[in-house]
């Protein structure tokens, strides 16, 4: 009687995950030059834009490089929350949409996490191994972000 019980519960917990393959969310992924792009503003050195393509931009651009196993339900969903979530804290493709006082409290954020070493996040670089950041690289990310936050600070419309 339990084997039978079971084998249903089983059964339409497949049925479920069969029909979870259908759902797809729609993709971050935006075609051609973003117009609020951080960098169509501020300068960023070869090195750290590099840091940051791999680091930071799947979670925090309009762009995500999505792995084989976004395919698979319900992964995919919890890699659209989690990509939607991080673009709603910093977006570094519709930064120059931030007012001024925005700009400057996400780079305070990016040189804060950065020097803490809380971001990237753990889990991802778990998995995604050349998102590690080297303390150098760390340390151009912050030294860039303290340099545009001092732009910013300079400008007419800064604060």
């Amino acid at each position: 009687m339990k084997i039978t019980m079971i084998k249903k519960v089983l059964l339409i917990v497949l049925a479920i995950l069969i029909l979870m393959q259908f759902y797809r969310p729609a993709r971050n992924i935006a075609a051609g030059v973003q117009p609020k792009a951080l960098k169509n503003k501020y300068s960023i050195p070869p090195n750290t834009e590099s840091a940051l393509t791999v680091a930071c931009y799947d979670c925090h651009s309009n762009n995500t490089k999505y792995p084989w196993y976004a395919e698979i339900q319900p992964v995919n969903l919890y890699l659209t929350r989690h990509v939607n979530e991080g673009k709603e804290k910093l977006n570094f493709d519709e930064f120059l949409s931030y007012p001024p006082k925005k700009q400057l409290k996400k780079l305070k954020e990016v040189i804060e996490l950065t020097e803490k070493k809380k971001m990237p996040l753990s889990s991802y670089t778990l998995i995604h191994r050349d998102a590690v950041l080297s303390d150098s690289q760390r340390a151009d990310i912050i030294v860039w972000a303290k340099k545009v936050r001092a732009e910013i600070e300079a400008s007419p419309s800064g604060l």
